[in-house]
């Protein structure tokens, strides 16, 4: 009979990760810091369990887009009030709220339950290159996504 591995929740290892976001495109970037959270590059990855570890962005505020995304691409957000619609570009965004660009980024590729609720908990991003997680010990990770790019 064949059995379904289900790792206890006191042996999942929960490792912290820093990624500068210098100079990354926005969407490669959140792919790669979205399985870390989920826990896909672990070889212990349930796809119902939080096995992944948490995620520190620091420098949220130089990452970059292509085409005409800085002018063109929207960020909504609406009051809950008739008429509470509220539109900025990501540039606007970028100068006025660097870290959400990438907090939205991310959310929108972790499941939409209350498993991606709790994942989304374990990100924690800054505008600056100084974060408050040196305690954690955290190993810094290098995305290369586009062969040939130079970082």
């Amino acid at each position: 009979m064949n059995k379904t591995y289900i790792p206890a929740q006191d042996t999942i290892e929960r490792e912290w990760y820093v990624v500068d976001a210098t100079d990354q495109r926005l969407g490669r970037l959140a792919t790669e810091i979205a399985m870390i959270l989920r826990g896909k590059n672990k070889p212990e990855f349930t796809p119902h369990m939080d096995t992944g570890g948490f995620v520190i962005v620091v420098n949220a505020d130089k990452v970059i887009v292509t085409g005409k995304k800085r002018s063109q691409k929207l960020y909504r957000r609406h009051s809950g009030r008739p008429g509470g619609m509220k539109t900025e570009t990501f540039a606007q965004l970028q100068s006025r709220l660097p870290e959400r660009i990438v907090e939205h980024a991310v959310k929108g590729m972790l499941p939409k339950n209350s498993l991606g609720r709790q994942l989304f908990t374990k990100l924690k991003v800054y505008a600056g290159a100084e974060h408050p997680h040196q305690a954690q010990q955290p190993k810094e990770i290098k995305i290369q996504t586009i062969p040939g790019e130079q970082n």
